[in-house]
């Protein structure tokens, strides 16, 4: 068997990873991900990030893999879709290695990268949920390409998720905190359940949810409180872990400020009957049920036996556990890849590298010149010439 070692560059968007294959196997993914302690992600910030901390990662993952750089025989890197100041840091950087080592280049597309690492677990011919910031679309195989038979209207549900947690004032990435929250919450506040034949639209339920925070935001519940206003109301009502207790306005402020669920704030007017952990449980409960929806209509008109979930949101384990019941009802199998391979990751980069790299998909010498980033490069424009 050929040893061939292929190095993958991950960079669409928050995340710089470099992983390492052979063979199919996994052999390093290392990564450095851009965060924030509030607001969402800035494309020139995480940009200045990946060129930061490139050399880094790219020297952890030869450590990784127990390889020296000469052993590499062939370089892939993302190149679209995603955020054009990210990409340009990771083409560059794979530029800079093929020229340095003498080693062909391999354009890979981001959203197929996370549908082709699905086969490690020996997924044959799935419908695939693809699930990330940017991305929600429902694809499958088909003559040649990958088709979208869903997707969303507006946002994909990873950004919508983030939006979400802006408004909370949680930093980026919201998901892992949406969804410990949701495990506090015990009331279903009623939402917007928008799906459109095989599409899904989320932006309209987004404007619900935000007008509902706002409820909930009223003055002698906030941090930065009006003093004159708090001294007409000498104790308010603070849910904290689903228990309603009194509090004067000292206990009162060094209770939210030292809680970790500062974040569940009833209204202490009545205006509201719920807290921001129902919200988040709602929230879940409806978004998630439109997309186990729109995928298993496409597993009846595929008729497939095999839902593969990818991306980040995919890493949330009540999405996972609607899409195994579904599943089970239709006696399907459903798939999902560890974490770090849902999240974007360098592996996948290289794991779908070496495919093309053995179908004769490289790049070298004058060809390179001629690549370039595709930030808003399309799955199904993808020729799938490796099958």
């Amino acid at each position: 068997m050929v040893k061939e070692f292929i190095l993958g560059i991950e960079s669409t968007a928050h995340t710089f990873g470099v992983g390492i294959v052979r063979n199919g196997k996994v052999l390093a993914n290392a990564k450095d991900t851009y965060t924030t302690e509030k607001g969402g992600i800035i494309p020139v910030e995480s940009a200045r990030h990946h060129d930061k901390i490139k050399e880094n990662v790219y020297r952890e993952a030869l450590e990784q893999a127990k390889i020296k750089e000469e052993e590499i025989q062939g370089i892939a890197f993302s190149q679209g879709p995603g955020l054009s100041p990210c990409l340009l840091v990771g083409f560059k950087f794979a530029k800079e290695l093929s020229k340095n080592l003498g080693i062909p280049l391999i354009p890979v597309n981001h959203c197929v990268a996370h549908l082709e690492i699905g086969k490690i677990l020996k997924v044959k011919n799935p419908v695939m949920l693809y699930t990330s910031g940017a991305n929600t679309q429902v694809i499958a195989y088909n003559s040649g390409k990958y088709r979208v038979f869903g997707e969303t209207l507006d946002m994909g549900v990873g950004n919508f998720i983030d939006n979400f947690a802006r408004h909370l004032g949680i930093g980026f990435p919201g998901g892992p905190r949406i969804e410990e929250l949701s495990k506090k919450g015990n009331r279903y506040v009623e939402l917007p359940y928008t799906v459109k034949g095989m599409d899904i639209a989320l932006s309209g339920i987004l404007t619900n949810l935000k007008q509902k925070i706002e409820k909930m935001k009223i003055p002698s519940l906030r941090l930065d409180y009006d003093k004159n206003m708090l001294t007409k109301n000498k104790s308010i009502k603070l849910s904290l872990t689903n228990k309603k207790t009194d509090y004067g306005l000292k206990d009162y402020k060094k209770s939210v400020s030292n809680s970790e669920h500062k974040f569940e704030r009833a209204a202490a007017s009545g205006k509201v009957n719920y807290t921001i952990a129902d919200l988040c449980f709602s929230m879940q409960e409806t978004v998630f049920s439109m997309l186990v929806e729109v995928s298993e209509r496409a597993l009846a008109h595929l008729n497939k036996k095999e839902l593969l979930i990818g991306g980040g949101v995919g890493c949330n384990k009540r999405l996972q556990e609607m899409c195994e019941k579904m599943c089970k009802a239709r006696k399907a199998k459903f798939f999902a890849p560890e974490k770090s391979l849902l999240v974007d990751n360098g592996a996948m980069i290289a794991f779908l590298g070496e495919v093309m790299f053995k179908s004769g998909i490289k790049f070298s010498g004058k060809q390179i010149d001629k690549l370039d980033i595709k930030p808003r490069q399309r799955t199904d424009e993808v020729d799938v010439r490796w099958m």
